[in-house]
């Protein structure tokens, strides 16, 4: 059997599924297909001509190595093809983005033929990712006096790549499609059960929304020739709860337009909307390919003739619809006035000017964010290396300043990070800032589209400004099924031959590690002026800022070292009163969000920085803060931390960074090493009092603040979904917080899951120590509904056993992970037992393990959202209710919700996460686990 064979195979069983041939990325297959072009009696010789032209993917992959190799023998006359000419090659190069195209058209256009020079060096002005062996090579050529080299330097110096694009259109014709009522998750757009296959694009494009959806849209698009489907969110944001640019890719899929002829099933443009916008991590997504994403406010507050909103039965305000987006309608969009108008152009319905900011429009212009950052690099190089000023082609970086006003903590890290600031004030929020990242993360059911990613951008190594980077195996670590064999082990072979430090070793040196990715980022940040970016909307460091992001931001960072974006508002967040003693440190998480809601009315956290003064907990512990923060809808958040404080948390990661090491884990360039340095050098910084933790100034200013009362907070508190909530728009978010009685102790809970990046070692301690005290109780521990824990990471594992509370949980346990036999199907029905599962992400991410249909789950994870912990059965709604450990606990021994009363006397003596706002409590404080 050839390759080819195999592929025509491969073809067959997709036509079975309804897909086209699956998009080439091997050398070895294309390079037969070559020969079948080439054998003029060959039987596969049109299909293969086909398969080269239109199937083949681009950039650094071994089969766009082996495309352009082609395609330079044609071009120089050493292979003769009627259908494939001199011209046409050229354009199949252009296509190609880099990598062996951009080797191939240097060749050519610094080589001896002349006319083909020139046809090249065309053809090079119109390319952007290009790397430092490429510009090297131009400005040698230019030194030496060839005058294709200097061309083409002058192009980039006018930045002509961007220049002769096209304008985007003035008026945009669009039809609605309503996806769904309330904030919609990007688990509808790509749900996390299907992750394994989001490297597919067609494949995975099946999974959007619905067949039924799909099958509307399609109609639409046959009934609107010429309109563009903007998908929409009413009464609601859209594309909360991480960025997933697997969503976008969908929705890009079915309603957007192809990126290039000869490259299948790669889309840009889509339009997406929602009432309440679009979440901006999702936001900072649809940028990335060159889409527009609009805030809508076709719903609005109803107000008494005192301007106060009118509140319903249930205390929330009634909403009025201010004009029609029903499924169906056709609405224009003026890109040029920046507003949104009904069919006929006559009324002006809404203000999109923050759709179209300078910045967004150059994005929908190059077709994508990274053709800007690549094409602004590629522009200053060649100004400099022809020694001239580059000309202000594109929009200005707006810098906001004002002389005297204090930095809020985000603004002072973005300024100490800032890359090409021209102002001498420093930069408030509002600024457009390029700045330099520090750790960058990518975890694995993203992690190969990031690959897909940086193999399009033509990038080879990770950039040598990182301080570090880290692959995880964290989301698929639940089964070790075909789909995670087939795709992991490729994945981390990728990734560490790129440069960054993979949980799996491609060369079985060291244990195979599933942490959290989030937990090991917080471990390997090791500074608090740090700027994080990670492939997962709970990239929430709780030292330095982090920003949850797409595949494809985690790719330029990895490539560059940098990431674009505004600085963000803050709103302050402090603490006062005292915490009850039988109170847990995430009934305050939930609290927050509660008392927020009830002291400004809307969601002030949306889309802002949450500066929260917590100094007095470990990073482990505030973690849990600043990780719930993504469901805040918070575009990130910072932890204020106390001296003493801070350096207990960077001693604790060095602690765990040198277990990385001692495992095996760290590269030729001492990656990890170099992590240890920075943290003991940031620690004698704090001691000596040179820079002390990093606090906002007395004069800084703030969107809003939230002061939240400990005292209040009485019992402990669930984020409920709301099921069966009559208006739909107020289910799956976050925002319901219910305390434990309201629920009378007998609301029936089927399963319960301790685990996710929401907990640290503590809360593994304290299932052990709950364990404990109810045999010494009632003699012995009986589940009434199945408990499932899962230790985020090993080196947790590994502390518990020195502790002897792993061997606590092993007593109790019915089932225990066994990674010498690692479970290669998901479990579909549970037991009354504790499951102690492998560390990783396990329920929460609902991709492998799942809760039985129907079922109400009690978690401390973070996901309420539909389907994803709990589909629905035909007869009952699957709920995912959150809380803190000890409540999951005794639920799951209960069998149902526990009365204020039975909870009191449960943790009576179990040492629960502990807080008390810094003013109160030295900067020395520790907790009891630590």
């Amino acid at each position: 059997m050839t390759l080819y064979t195999n592929y025509l195979d491969e073809i067959e069983t997709r036509k079975i599924q309804g897909l086209n041939p699956k998009p080439i990325e091997d050398a070895a297959l294309l390079n037969e297909i070559i020969e079948q072009i080439k054998d003029a009696g060959s039987e596969h010789r049109a299909e293969s001509l086909n398969f080269f032209i239109y199937n083949t993917l681009p950039g650094t992959t071994s089969a766009a190595g082996a495309k352009a190799a082609f395609l330079k023998e044609i071009i120089l006359g050493e292979a003769n093809l009627e259908e494939i000419t001199q011209a046409f090659a050229f354009e199949l190069l252009s296509h190609m983005k880099g990598g062996p195209s951009v080797e191939v058209l240097l060749d050519l256009a610094l080589g001896e033929d002349a006319s083909i020079a020139g046809q090249a060096a065309d053809v090079l002005k119109t390319q952007v990712f290009l790397y430092d062996a490429d510009t090297d090579r131009l400005q040698a050529a230019y030194k030496q006096g060839n005058a294709f080299a200097k061309d083409i330097l002058e192009s980039y110096a006018n930045a002509e790549f961007f220049t002769k694009l096209p304008d985007i259109e003035e008026e945009i014709e669009v039809v609605t499609y309503v996806a769904a009522e309330g904030d919609i998750s990007t688990d509808l757009l790509s749900p996390g059960n299907q992750a394994h296959s989001r490297a597919d694009r067609e494949l995975h494009g099946k999974c959007l929304i619905s067949e039924q959806a799909q099958k509307e849209i399609q109609a639409l698009k046959l009934q609107h020739p010429g309109k563009r489907v903007m998908l929409i969110a009413e009464k609601g944001t859209m594309g909360v709860g991480s960025s997933r640019m697997s969503g976008v890719n969908n929705v890009a899929l079915w309603t957007g337009k192809p990126a290039s002829p000869y490259v299948p099933f790669v889309n840009i443009a889509p339009v997406v909307a929602g009432t309440n916008g679009i979440s901006p991590i999702f936001l900072t997504t649809v940028g990335v390919t060159g889409g527009i994403g609009l805030d809508l406010k076709n719903w609005v507050k109803k107000v008494d003739q005192d301007g106060k909103p009118i509140l319903n039965n249930d205390g929330n305000p009634v909403l009025e619809q201010k004009y029609s987006v029903d499924t169906g309608t056709v609405l224009k969009i003026n890109s040029k006035n920046k507003k949104l108008l009904n069919e006929d152009g006559s009324e002006e319905l809404a203000d999109v000017a923050s759709a179209f900011t300078p910045q967004k429009v150059e994005f929908m212009k190059a077709g994508g964010s990274y053709a800007i950052v690549f094409g602004k690099k590629l522009q200053t190089f060649a100004a400099e290396t022809l020694g001239i000023e580059a000309p202000a082609v594109f929009a200005p970086a707006k810098e906001v300043t004002s002389e005297g006003q204090g930095l809020t903590a985000v603004e002072k890290i973005f300024n100490k990070n800032a890359v090409g600031v021209s102002s001498t004030l420093p930069l408030l929020a509002g600024s457009d800032v390029r700045v330099k990242v520090n750790i960058v993360g990518s975890q694995d059911t993203t992690g190969l589209m990031t690959a897909q990613e940086l193999e399009s951008m033509a990038a080879t190594i990770i950039s040598p400004t990182l301080d570090g980077a880290y692959q995880s195996g964290c989301h698929t670590a639940s089964v070790w099924d075909l789909k995670a064999q087939a795709n992991t082990p490729k994945l981390m072979a990728f990734m560490n031959k790129f440069g960054l430090i993979t949980g799996r070793d491609p060369k079985d040196v060291y244990h195979p590690m599933t942490d959290v990715i989030h937990k090991v980022l917080n471990d390997i940040t090791v500074d608090d002026w740090d700027i994080i970016i990670g492939g997962d909307s709970h990239t929430r460091m709780s030292k330095g800022v982090a920003f949850g992001a797409d595949s494809g931001t985690v790719a330029l960072a990895l490539a560059t070292g940098e990431a674009t974006m505004p600085i963000p508002e803050s709103v302050k967040v402090t603490f006062k009163g005292k915490m009850a003693d039988y109170m847990d440190f995430r009934d305050v998480v939930h609290a927050t969000q509660a008392q927020m809601l009830k002291q400004h009315g809307d969601n002030v956290f949306q889309g802002r920085v949450i500066e929260v003064h917590i100094g007095t907990l470990l990073a482990d512990q505030a973690f849990t803060f600043t990780d719930w923060t993504a469901e805040m809808k918070a575009k990130a958040s910072i932890c204020i931390s106390n001296d003493e404080t801070l350096i207990g948390s960077l001693e604790l990661a060095k602690s765990r960074i040198q277990v990385m090491i001692d495992k095996g884990m760290d590269n030729d360039k001492k990656v990890l090493q170099g992590l240890i340095d920075k943290a003991d050098k940031r620690i004698s910084e704090i001691k000596s009092g040179e820079k002390p933790a990093l606090i906002p100034d007395g004069n800084a200013k703030y969107f809003a603040e939230v002061v939240v009362d400990l005292d209040e907070i009485n019992e402990p508190m669930i984020a409920d979904p709301d099921v069966n909530n009559a208006d739909v728009s107020k289910r799956y978010t976050h925002d319901t917080i219910r305390p434990v009685s309201y629920y009378g102790g007998d609301k029936k809970v089927d399963l319960g899951f301790v685990g996710s990046c929401m907990v640290h070692k503590g809360d593994m301690k304290i299932v052990a120590q709950m364990l404990k005290n109810l045999e010494k109780a009632t003699g012995k521990v009986e589940f009434k509904a199945p408990l499932v824990v899962a230790a985020p990471t090993y080196n947790i594992i590994d502390e518990l056993k020195e502790e002897g509370d792993w061997s606590v949980l092993e007593k109790y346990s019915g089932f225990e992970f066994d990674d010498s036999a690692p479970k290669t199907t998901a479990r579909t029905e549970y037991e009354n037992i504790l499951y102690l599962e492998r560390p990783g992400c396990n329920l929460c991410m609902g991709n492998q393990e799942k809760a039985a249909k129907g079922d109400t789950v009690l978690a401390t994870s973070t996901r309420l959202f539909q389907g994803r912990v709990v589909a629905d059965s035909a007869e009952k709604k699957g709920e995912s209710l959150l809380a803190s450990t000890p409540v999951v606990v005794l639920s799951a021994i209960l069998g149902r919700t526990p009365t204020l009363e039975e909870y009191q006397t449960a943790v009576e003596g179990i040492n629960l996460t502990k807080f008390a706002p810094p003013l109160e409590v030295p900067g020395t404080a520790r907790s009891v686990h630590y």
